[in-house]
Formats: structure tokens, sequence, C-alpha cells
């Protein structure tokens, strides 16, 4: 959350020339409602069964494309296995620091953080970066950097494999 997945991904299918997809953008479409609704309404275990249904759909339905997947995907029903399986897996990681910056900035978008408070913003970051690490270190590609560029994006996919 707050590391530029969907930025870099509209990035990278632009230089690419291939389809882009934000998969929150697509489970919000199927659902008829935005993310921080279905959080509200249904709870995270019914986002995350839509959340699966909705990757698998467009992966079955698309060879090449470009895709930003929310940061609780991988970490959810084998999602990182099925992704890896599937495609690269780009883990976009950046300091702690840098994701507080960001996402103070943009609670209210944010049904994890909506309701945390400025002073524990960080620790929430810290902890929630704790559980899902373990998932985030089985990319096939980590960029350690909280600067990202669309070029070494694309030396780094296709010059390192």
């Amino acid at each position: 959350m707050g590391c530029g997945k969907t930025h870099w991904g509209k990035e990278l299918s632009m230089k690419l020339s291939i389809p882009f997809f934000d998969l929150d953008e697509k489970i919000a479409e199927q659902a008829g409602k935005e993310i921080p609704q279905i959080f509200s309404e249904n709870g995270e275990e019914h986002f995350r069964l839509l959340e699966k249904e909705i990757l698998y759909m467009l992966t079955e339905s698309h060879e090449t494309f470009v895709m930003s997947c929310g940061g609780g995907t991988p970490c959810y029903y084998n999602n990182i296995d099925y992704l890896k399986k599937k495609g690269t897996v780009v883990w976009l990681n950046c300091s702690v620091d840098c994701l507080y910056h960001r996402l103070i900035k943009e609670k209210d978008k944010r049904p994890l953080i909506r309701d945390v408070s400025d002073d524990k913003l960080k620790s929430f970051i810290i902890k929630k970066f704790s559980n899902r690490k373990i998932f985030y270190q089985q990319a096939n590609i980590i960029i350690n950097d909280d600067e990202v560029s669309i070029d070494k994006l694309i030396e780094r996919i296709f010059h390192e494999q």
C-alpha cells in the first residue's frame, strides 16, 4: 500500500503497449461499489474472495498484461504462488518512512488505514509490513528503492530473469 504499484503499472503498460489492470478497480467494477464500501458492508473476507475471483478471471482471459494488485493480494489463498505461475511478480519495496509520508495524505481513500490515527500510522505500516514480508519476498524481482524509474523497471524485468 502506497509504494506506487498503480502508477508504475500504468507507466510500464504504456511503455510496453500492453493492457493494464488495477485489480482493485476491477473488483470495484465487478461489485458495483468502491473498495471501502465492500470492506464496511461485507468485510475483508468477502473482499479477499472477490479479489481472488477477479484475479483468476483476468489472468485466465488475457495472455499479456501488467497488473497492479493490492498490498494484501499475495498474502491470501496462495495468490503469491498463482501470480508467480502466471507471470513475473515485482515487489516495489519502499521504506517505511516513504510509505508513511505517502499514506498520511490519502488515509480517507484506504479502508485499512482510514481509522488509524496519524500518530499510530507508522507503527501500523511496520506491523502490516512484517506480516506481509514473507509473501512479498517471494517476488521474482525486488526493487529496494524509494525512487523508481520506468527504465529501471524495464531493465530489471527483462534483463535479470
